[in-house]
């Protein structure tokens, strides 16, 4: 069966921090699809985060490049295993040169952190029950 995927594409200021940055995270680098103005960081077999240097990045579009440490221009979210895991990947953030969000959301059945990264692209990270989701 065929799984699709996502690549998220991302304008970084520094490809070499931010590669730094997500391997403190512990995701893992391609280095088939990096280089000098890009990497390619492996969330998952399914998702994939190609971090662009700006220059680079300006190659695929026509529109000017938000300034992520001002204006939101994409909400990115990270499912988590359990709410530890949750926690722990927002501290790893932390400890790696990003900035925690203080909203912690819990609802009981779902619970869930936000971060932003070197370049202020928001991250939320989030657990939910899967009895919940069961219904």
């Amino acid at each position: 069966m065929y799984q699709q995927m996502i690549f998220v594409n991302l304008a970084t200021d520094d490809v070499d921090a931010s590669k730094k940055f997500f391997t403190e995270l512990g995701f893992a680098i391609n280095p088939q699809f990096s280089g000098e103005d890009s990497t390619c960081v492996m969330i998952s077999d399914t998702i994939v985060v190609m971090l662009l240097s700006k220059r680079h990045y300006a190659n695929f579009t026509k529109k000017e490049i938000a300034d992520s440490t001002r204006t939101s221009e994409v909400l990115l979210c990270l499912s988590a295993e359990s709410r530890e895991k949750v926690d722990e990947l927002v501290e790893k953030a932390v400890a790696a040169g990003g900035r925690a969000n203080d909203d912690v959301q819990d609802q009981g059945y779902m619970y869930g952190r936000s971060f932003d990264d070197l370049d202020g692209h928001s991250w939320e990270v989030m657990w939910m029950d899967p009895a919940a989701v069961q219904g």
